[in-house]
């Protein structure tokens, strides 16, 4: 039995780590050097370098996108983003246990946590010893374990408990699932360093996923009932989010978008994220590029920097911000929903009688590298750099010429004749799943030390920071019943974004669990958040864009019938969620 599971959860994963080509660098300077050194880098390298590609868009991210009401890919224009079916199925709420969605999210997951797991059993021999940078390196990877079962808990309602490679696994779910969670994490909180850094577990970052535990712990506890929120859950959610809003090592950002770009690993708001500084070849900005226009160059100085006309925000999730703000645009009234990049002269602005085929000296100069694009809610007619028949950019005096963009991806009618015109309207029929159908949302910036504009991302990927705290210690105060101290934290964070006055969002005069999960979509938009907040807030089985699906079971999601199999000769070991 113990080789089958070794197999099963381990030895398998051990063998898929040669096939991620991971660029397993050191990630701190402080473990470099020889011997011990040396082994604890390489201890702990392969496990942080999975994080990323665990949250890649076609494992665990895609996974958590597409199913909420937040995002759509449909197969667009018949001949790009099939993919056997997997992101529509996961729109409707129909995945199988064959699904490769599922499939892949679960196995990437599970190789990280046997590679945190292998790390432990590297780190702690030298713990024992005496090391303290081992024992500090270990309470890093039983942290990053705690967080990689949590968000197994989170979308297939198990955890595996295993503390050693040669130990026999244990399926956990419910209470007993918060319960093991809860120790790993605990057992850290108090002792781990806090000093290395967004890329790196530290005391801040426990703290914080302990939060997330408590408040979570309500529907992980009974993933297809009621959530039943009790107040030591929430107190404890309190308790923790104040440590890290009083220990003065964070700030907000006033720049939304400065979170999503190049240096964001200095940036004071993020308290842990997938550390990309020029290392993780196999990340390939794909944060940045998946729903950006495949007509849209964004790094001029790289021809192949483009997107890939992959999933857009649903219309349903765009009439929140409507109705947040009535008359005005929400490109207007919040800093958080747009910021306008692509400077077009005043002059330019009117397309009246325009097209690609006779505009060819409408346009402005910009120095490649000085290029950027929008970023947040893109909407409408774009504008970039546009290549002629030799596949060259058009230039001028001053570098490249920025035009309206010129649709040439796709089969559409529009191909190679009219602008890439982003409208409201995206779903699966054949209107709705053309390549310029939706709007699109460009939160991560192309990175600037990239070599070529997709690769080598210098971005890192955000996965905890200061206002998710905020949210949730306002969320827990709501809960508890006390309602003014939940909207001061709303506030404190809509009044952060200042570095553009004018959009800077307003304060609300109230709030309640509607508005709270609103202001959630607002500033978490798109970060893997919104799944979890439809389920908690009791949203998850209402009706959006191709999605009628009501089924409370289909809150977790299927086990891979792989897994399921690998297995089989252990009664009992994988049993299948319910609905599946």
């Amino acid at each position: 039995m113990k080789s089958k599971i070794l197999i099963l959860f381990l030895s398998m994963n051990l063998l898929h780590w040669s096939c991620t080509d991971l660029e397993e660098d050191v990630l701190d300077e402080s473990l470099t050097g020889s011997g011990q050194a040396e082994a604890i880098s390489g201890a702990i390298s392969p496990a942080y370098g999975q994080v990323a590609w665990t949250w890649r868009h076609t494992n665990y991210y895609g996974l958590q996108l597409i199913p909420s009401d937040e995002a759509i890919l449909p197969y667009r224009g018949g001949v790009d983003w099939f993919d056997g079916g997997k992101f529509m199925a996961a729109q409707q709420h129909l995945i199988t246990p064959s699904n490769d969605l599922v499939g892949s999210a679960w196995n990437e997951l599970t190789i990280n946590i046997a590679r945190s797991l292998a790390a432990i059993e590297v780190l702690q021999p030298l713990a024992n010893e005496g090391n303290t940078t081992a024992a500090g390196a270990l309470f890093e990877m039983k942290a990053l374990k705690g967080y990689l079962n949590m968000l197994l808990l989170d979308s297939w309602g198990v955890v595996f408990q295993k503390d050693k490679q040669s130990e026999f696994s244990q399926v956990l779910r419910g209470q007993d699932a918060i319960d093991y969670i809860e120790e790993e994490l605990l057992s850290v909180v108090d002792v781990i360093n806090d000093d290395k850094g967004p890329g790196r577990m530290t005391k801040s970052a426990v703290q914080g996923l302990l939060a997330r535990l408590y408040l979570n712990a309500a529907v992980y506890r009974d993933p297809y009932g009621t959530p039943s929120f009790t107040t030591e859950d929430m107190n404890k959610v309190i308790d923790y989010c104040d440590q890290i809003i009083n220990s003065g090592g964070f700030s907000l950002s006033a720049e939304y978008f400065d979170l999503f770009n190049d240096n964001n690993n200095s940036n004071t708001e993020v308290i842990f994220a997938a550390d990309q500084r020029g290392v993780m070849q196999n990340e390939h900005s794909r944060w940045a590029y998946w729903s950006i226009p495949g007509s849209l160059i964004a790094r001029p100085e790289y021809p192949s920097s483009d997107g890939t006309d992959g999933p857009a925000i649903t219309s349903d999730f765009y009439q929140t911000w409507v109705e947040a703000y009535g008359a005005e645009d929400p490109a207007d009234a919040d800093a958080r929903f747009y910021k306008k990049n692509a400077m077009v002269p005043e002059e330019l602005e009117d397309l009246t009688g325009l097209t690609p085929l006779n505009d060819q000296d409408h346009y402005y100069c910009v120095v490649p590298e000085e290029f950027e694009i929008d970023r947040g809610i893109l909407r409408g007619i774009l504008w970039g750099p546009r290549k002629d028949s030799n596949g060259e950019f058009f230039t001028c005096d001053d570098g490249v010429r920025i035009y309206p963009l010129k649709q040439v991806k796709g089969n559409g009618p529009d191909k190679d004749v009219a602008y890439v015109d982003l409208t409201l309207q995206v779903d699966f029929s054949d209107e709705g799943r053309a390549h310029h159908s939706g709007y699109r949302v460009s939160k991560y910036q192309f990175s600037h030390t990239s070599p070529n504009g997709n690769n080598y991302s210098s971005v890192d990927l955000v996965l905890m920071r200061l206002a998710e705290i905020y949210l949730m210690r306002a969320e827990a105060k709501l809960r508890s019943g006390d309602a003014a101290a939940a909207l001061a934290d709303v506030n404190t964070v809509r009044a952060s974004r200042t570095a553009r006055p004018n959009q800077t969002p307003p304060a609300l005069s109230s709030i309640n669990l509607d508005i709270m999960f609103r202001e959630r979509g607002f500033e978490l938009y798109w970060e893997g958040f919104r799944r979890g907040d439809q389920i908690r807030f009791g949203k998850y089985e209402d009706i959006w864009t191709e999605k009628t699906d009501t089924d409370v079971r289909h809150r977790l999601f299927p086990i891979p019938q792989d897994a399921i199999d690998g297995s089989s000769n252990i009664p009992e070991f994988l049993i299948q969620n319910d609905g599946y």
